[in-house]
């Protein structure tokens, strides 16, 4: 089974993730989305496998979402994604994916659940 984690070595939750996963034999594929960030196609692939909308994913303390007015509520979800990829720090973390299904690490045990 292929187990993707979009991972943020920076992060304290993003580390203790992978290493979770490391711990249960799981050798995950990392991509470090602040140097790679997702398509707009995988992102939504992403959001869909989560259940979630794009304004669900984003980090709201980020200042790059204060000073690109992301809270407006009639911002469209193509354009939050273009912004997500636009500016990855945006991307709540980590995300990990595994099939069709994915989860968010926070906390890190709850990535298990899609194992």
């Amino acid at each position: 089974m292929d187990v993707t984690i979009y991972h943020n070595p920076r992060c304290s939750k993003s580390r203790l993730t992978l290493q979770l996963l490391q711990s249960k034999n799981c050798n995950p594929i990392v991509v470090e989305y602040l140097k790679t960030p997702p398509s707009a196609e995988s992102l939504q692939k992403i959001l869909d496998a989560l259940g979630m909308k794009p304004r669900d994913l984003i980090r709201t303390g980020e200042p790059v979402y204060k000073s690109e007015n992301l809270g407006n509520p009639d911002l469209a979800d193509d354009v939050l994604i273009r912004k997500m990829i636009e500016n990855p720090i945006l991307i709540e973390r980590p995300v990990v994916v595994s099939g069709d299904k994915a989860a968010i690490g926070r906390p890190p045990e709850q990535v298990l659940e899609i194992l």
